[in-house]
Parts: structure tokens; C-alpha cells; sequence
């Protein structure tokens, strides 16, 4: 699999954004996904990792 380098930073700017969705990582095979509804096929899509919170 290709590795994906991430570029470390504290703000992003996107424009023309249809919308967002919160959803977490799952195992899939060797590799990881992230369930998104059918109706995003074929669009352009970011993926925003974040700090881990504090779990109380």
C-alpha cells in the first residue's frame, strides 16, 4: 500500500465545502476506512486527523 505522508498543522481553509461529517478510523483487512454515505462517490474528499481527547 502507498504510504501517505501527512502535513502537520494546527488550521486548514477550505472553500466551497457541501459539508462535513465526524466518523472514526475501522480496521479493514491490512489497512484502515471510513464509512461515508453512497451519495460521495466520486467526489473529492479530505480526511482531518486529530489529537486524541482526554477519555473521562
Amino acid at each position: 500500500m502507498k504510504k501517505i505522508n501527512i502535513e502537520v498543522k494546527n488550521e486548514i481553509k477550505v472553500k466551497n465545502i457541501i459539508g462535513f461529517f465526524k466518523k472514526t478510523v475501522n480496521s479493514y483487512g491490512t489497512g484502515a476506512k471510513i464509512d461515508c454515505p453512497k451519495h460521495y462517490l466520486g467526489k473529492e474528499v479530505y480526511v482531518i486527523i486529530t489529537k486524541d481527547k482526554s477519555k473521562s
